[in-house]
């Protein structure tokens, strides 16, 4: 299956030293890679149908400390969809003035939701019909942009339905908060002072965030897998949604 990695910051952080170790995962997840990074009401979203392990989109990804408060980045192996630049996440959608950025590893088997012409899929793929749906549902629930809490319980009602077809592991932010469903794998962890050194799983590469820090910076980091090997990194259980403001995660 695909790969997901988000980050929620207290303050803008750059992803460079935990994206480094996502691409290397690429070589078994070959069919395409994406990562948004939202600044201010903006977002920067770099895809590619090449695997991040051999872009060179992805390459300067890795060179570019690009800070941010919220990054959802996402490696493909396609299970439903052509390899394409259309069917690369994250997928993004305007609703309410905001800019809504979506990334899914799962599979979800016969999902053909009814969607209206306001949100309509580019690509061919399971994952962004999903993502459809969910932007039309909260559109019809709400006629504005509701407060954080009241998105979240709007959301907890919204992903079960979908989640009944298959796998539904995402992650979801519009630049305020970043949601994460796990369905069947996701981990989280949050540094935060002291901080200590980290070490990547898959290359030589660590990183010691006691000199790049200020002790009142936080940041939760969300993946498939964890990514480094010295670290303290929870496991979701299925089926549970947490919100994630200020670098804290919140059920």
């Amino acid at each position: 299956m695909c790969q997901l990695l988000g980050m929620n910051g207290h303050t803008p952080t750059d992803i460079v030293f935990s994206f480094s170790g996502f691409a290397t995962r690429a070589c078994e997840h070959a069919d395409g890679f994406g990562i948004a990074f939202f600044e201010g009401p903006g977002v920067r979203l770099f895809v590619d149908h090449q695997a991040a392990s051999a872009s060179p989109v992805a390459e300067l990804v890795k060179r570019y400390p690009i800070k941010s408060r919220h990054v959802i980045a996402h490696i493909r192996k396609a299970t439903q969809g052509r390899v394409a630049l259309e069917n690369c996440h994250p997928f993004v959608r305007e609703l309410w003035g905001r800019y809504w950025v979506f990334a899914h590893n799962g599979n979800l088997v016969d999902f053909h939701p009814k969607l209206h012409a306001g949100f309509r899929p580019v690509g061919d793929t399971d994952s962004e019909r999903a993502f459809c749906w969910l932007m039309q549902e909260l559109a019809k629930s709400h006629a504005c942009m509701p407060d954080l809490d009241e998105l979240t319980l709007t959301l907890k009602e919204l992903v079960p339905p979908i989640a009944a077809h298959g796998t539904f592991n995402f992650m979801l932010s519009q630049g305020d908060a970043l949601w994460a469903h796990c369905s069947t794998k996701l981990h989280y962890l949050v540094r935060q002072h002291p901080f200590g050194e980290a070490r990547l799983q898959d290359q030589d590469m660590s990183v010691n965030f006691a000199e790049l820090t200020q002790p009142d910076d936080r940041v939760a980091v969300i993946a498939t897998e964890p990514l480094t090997v010295n670290e303290a990194w929870v496991p979701m259980q299925p089926g549970q949604l947490l919100t994630f403001r200020g670098g804290l995660p919140r059920a």
